[in-house]
């Protein structure tokens, strides 16, 4: 069960939402496409075809607190991401950011804005009645491709 803390954050009553989703527990683990010792990549685990995170496995609140090996591997597992949902989807965009104070644990995130999004939805509005859902697991297996050999 996700809870607000007392500095507002959400957490899972084992603690950090995220920390949990990388043991594979919680309402947040979802498809793993990638992971190493410093970042984890997954698909959301419902909704929208094409939303992905990509997380430091170190639990730190922001950007401005991780150290230059976990930028640089979160920099290149975004643009890894970006790349694949390219290739799979064909989106209209690849949009990515580093937004919300909901979790306590920096997250970045990476989703497309399909072909056919109405276009009085704003930019990062990625559900809508007709977006693509369904198909998390095979896309992220899919990703996974784009990483190797990193």
């Amino acid at each position: 069960m996700a809870e607000k803390s007392g500095n507002g954050a959400f957490e899972w009553t084992g603690g950090c939402l995220i920390c949990a989703k990388h043991r594979g527990e919680g309402p947040l683990a979802g498809p793993v496409v990638f992971a190493d010792d410093l970042v984890v990549v997954s698909h959301l685990p419902r909704g929208v075809l094409g939303y992905l995170f990509v997380e430091t496995r170190r639990h730190v609140a922001s950007f401005d607190l991780l150290t230059v090996a976990e930028a640089e591997a979160v920099a290149r597992a975004a643009r890894l991401t970006a790349v694949g949902l390219r290739a799979e989807l064909d989106p209209e965009f690849v949009f990515s950011a580093v937004v919300g104070r909901s979790v306590a644990h920096f997250h970045q995130h990476v989703f497309v804005r399909h072909r056919g999004t109405p276009d009085e939805l704003p930019w990062n509005e990625a559900d809508w009645p007709g977006a693509p859902r369904g198909g998390a697991e095979e896309l992220s297996a899919r990703l996974g491709a784009y990483f190797e050999g990193t």
